[in-house]
């Protein structure tokens, strides 16, 4: 029979988050882990948007309205919320509180990953393509890779001349 470790000697119960305000000061900000029923919402809310992304096209209306995100924003941060409202720029706050949906969502290294550095890396790929195709990339020159040329006229399965299967030495 297998021997179970408490589950505390394992799960953070929260991100102790330094966050620069208005007025200059940095402040250590802590955020709970949700409720249950919070987290589980989190997660629905999160899948759908994870699932519009991956599949590259930009939804007809918003996933979420202004409402729905402040009460997702609000689940995320739990008591921490209003202070941070009231006491940072609505870009650290938002950055904050996408730290603390990946915490939620995912595990601590991915959330400590997009503190550090604003994005996820092959686990939001899908989504940052699906950006980046509708011209809503947050960094113009973010990508380096050059659009295919022209291929009217052609057959997008067909092969080169002189491949076929050839290794060219």
């Amino acid at each position: 029979m297998a021997d179970f470790e408490a589950l505390d000697a394992f799960l953070d119960d929260h991100l102790d988050l330094p966050v620069q305000g208005r007025d200059g000061q940095t402040r250590i900000y802590r955020i709970a882990d949700p409720s249950a029923e919070d987290g589980i919402r989190i997660e629905r809310i999160t899948t759908l948007a994870a699932r519009l992304a991956a599949g590259g096209e930009a939804p007809d209306t918003p996933v979420l309205d202004d409402d729905e995100e402040r009460d997702l924003y609000r689940m995320c941060l739990g008591d921490a919320y209003d202070d941070l409202l009231a006491d940072v720029s609505w870009g650290r706050f938002k950055h904050v509180a996408l730290t603390a949906m990946f915490w939620v969502t995912t595990d601590r290294e991915t959330a400590a990953q997009f503190w550090q550095t604003g994005h996820l890396g092959k686990a939001n790929r899908a989504a940052r393509r699906a950006q980046q195709k509708h011209g809503t990339s947050a960094s113009a020159g973010e990508s380096t890779t050059r659009s295919p040329a022209s291929t009217s006229g052609t057959r997008a399965g067909s092969r080169r001349r002189g491949s076929r299967g050839r290794s060219r030495a």
